[in-house]
């Protein structure tokens, strides 16, 4: 499958910004089912300064630096990525779930000194007592750790509702989980945060997800947006995937971007600017794939 992906953002300020530094993660992912042939990224006003460079979690961000009077900013950036689609994954040739939240306990694994570092608390995840009380009916003793997590994230989607105006960037997963609504980033979170609290190691993964127009309709260009899900580390089988939000374990119709802690590690476009006043933001992105 191949996709031609196109991701436009548009910051328009009251009030002229003087200077801006910014960081920008749309550069696709290399992973066992997925590759890029292209990928370009287009910035008005010409920044004074652009750098591309791997971040710590190995994802690729350009840094660029205005440094002329501006009351806009267009960020764009295309590629073309390509999904060869790996090797099913069969949950229940996973160990136990209790053998690996075993492993990330003193004295760590060998095995697991990587994934080690997404057991514990980041800057927008915590776990709690309450957040593995959500997750433990999933989790039985001696099931195997993907049935379990398989489980998770089916009664993730079925016990909240997809609602885009009940969070913000910030709302933690304690309030998601009260409140059972939120956003595609809110359902990985609250997924992250419960698999953290009974000793897994988890991580969030930002992308784009291809969607289809409703029968007889042709697909909006731009309607298509950014999308995040969930991976757990499981021994022998490496990062496995899963998507609360439609109960899948992600597979050609998601395409990874960035890796991190949480969504903190991986937003698309963050910075710094001097000036500006109020701003308002305009995203569009449009998946093609054939």
């Amino acid at each position: 499958m191949n996709y031609r992906i196109t991701h436009r953002t548009v910051y328009e300020y009251s009030d002229p910004v003087t200077v801006s530094h910014h960081a920008a993660r749309f550069t696709p992912r290399i992973t066992r089912g997925q590759t890029f042939e292209d990928f370009s990224i287009h910035i008005e006003p010409e920044p004074t300064l652009r750098k591309m460079r791997l971040d710590y979690f190995g994802n690729g961000v350009c840094f660029f630096s205005i440094q002329s009077i501006h009351q806009r900013l267009e960020v764009t950036a295309t590629s073309a990525v390509v999904m060869s689609g790996g090797t099913a994954v069969s949950p229940w040739m996973s160990p136990p779930w209790e053998s690996v939240a075993a492993m990330f306990r003193d004295p760590v694994s060998p095995e697991v000194v990587e994934p080690f570092q997404f057991v514990f608390d980041s800057p927008m995840l915590s776990s709690s007592p309450e957040l593995a009380a959500y997750a433990l009916p999933s989790f039985p003793p001696g099931t195997p750790l993907l049935v379990a997590v398989t489980d998770l994230t089916r009664r993730i989607h079925s016990d909240f509702k997809y609602d885009p105006v009940a969070t913000t960037v910030a709302t933690p997963p304690s309030e998601v989980l009260a409140a059972r609504h939120g956003v595609c980033q809110d359902f990985a979170h609250v997924a992250i945060a419960c698999l953290r609290s009974i000793g897994l190691a988890t991580r969030y993964v930002s992308g784009y997800l291809r969607t289809f127009a409703a029968p007889g309709q042709p697909k909006l260009i731009g309607a298509d947006a950014s999308h995040a899900w969930f991976s757990v580390f499981s021994p022998g089988l490496g990062w496995v995937d899963f998507d609360p939000t439609n109960n899948v374990m992600p597979a050609q119709d998601h395409i990874s971007v960035a890796y991190g802690r949480d969504f903190s590690d991986v937003s698309p476009l963050s910075g710094i600017i001097t000036g500006g006043g109020e701003h308002t933001v305009e995203v569009a992105v449009d998946v093609a794939g054939g």
